[in-house]
């Protein structure tokens, strides 16, 4: 379950390649539907592609993190993308039935400029899928069990793929 990038063949740009394991056969389209959102948006994210993020966002999209939270303009994720230094390696992913979907993830953070590490930390995110689209990003430093009481989740229960 691990999101990769190659060079595309004609660009020579990177591009975001899944590989996020088949889901298992007794889930409905709604959730395989926002399964396949979360992982192309992360996949877009490790491959630093904001207008990918930005067009499977919401135009206004709620954002919660450890520096606050707000709506706001889905242009902000290009802008976010490109000073954090952010990326990450989904280790498990859970799935409601509304469109929640919470992932456990081995996040890392490098400096833009040097490409020197400065963190890593297990985290986990919640993600509303609305409209075929992320409405909602919140992040739980304190790890999954967090994101996954937040989201109303069980980890037996809604585990989709990994563990």
């Amino acid at each position: 379950m691990e999101t990769s990038t190659e060079p595309a063949p004609s660009e020579g740009k990177l591009i975001a390649v899944s590989t996020l394991p088949s889901y298992g056969s007794g889930m409905t389209n709604s959730e395989r539907g926002a399964l396949g959102v979360v992982d192309r948006w992360l996949a877009a994210i490790n491959a630093g592609d904001g207008q990918l993020v930005e067009s499977l966002s919401h135009e206004q999209v709620e954002i919660v993190g450890p520096r606050g939270s707000g709506i706001a303009d889905r242009s902000i994720l290009t802008e976010w993308l490109t000073r954090s230094g952010f990326s990450s390696h989904p280790v498990r992913w859970f799935c409601g039935g509304d469109g929640t979907v919470v992932v456990d993830q081995d996040a890392r953070w490098t400096d833009p400029q040097t490409g020197a590490a400065q963190e890593r930390k297990r985290i986990g995110s919640q993600f509303q899928i609305r409209d075929g689209r992320v409405a909602k990003y919140v992040r739980f430093d304190e790890g999954v069990q967090t994101a996954l009481s937040a989201a109303g989740l069980d980890e037996q229960r809604d585990l989709v793929a990994g563990g």
